[in-house]
């Protein structure tokens, strides 16, 4: 039971660094496309406000996403308490979170913060 207890661990520990690093790539991504969408306006015969909604619709999606990687940064921090407790044989270095990295955005208002 011990070595299906580590196995599942593992797979764990990589699952959530893939997901981990999924949101950051679509940050990254977001932030590239805002940089394109400005530099595009830029243009003398594009005018000014060309595209205002939809820089205010990628803004809203990036925010989005950095709610949703600050989100996954709770799941990683519960997932390494998990562990603490039921695999404790794993020798890897713990994961450590700090406390401000779990609070960078404020759980949503309709859900209590445990």
């Amino acid at each position: 039971m011990e070595n299906r207890i580590l196995a599942d661990a593992h797979n764990l520990k990589k699952l959530i660094r893939e997901a981990e690093a999924l949101a950051d790539e679509a940050i990254i991504a977001m932030a590239r496309l805002k940089q394109a969408m400005l530099a595009a306006r830029q243009n003398p015969v594009v005018e000014v406000h060309t595209g205002q909604r939809a820089l205010l619709r990628l803004t809203e999606a990036e925010s989005q996403a950095l709610a949703m990687s600050t989100n996954l940064l709770r799941v990683h921090d519960e997932l390494s308490k998990v562990a603490e407790v039921h695999a404790g044989g794993d020798s890897g270095v713990p994961t450590v979170i700090t406390p401000s990295a779990l609070d960078a955005m404020p759980a949503p208002k309709d859900r209590v913060q445990a």
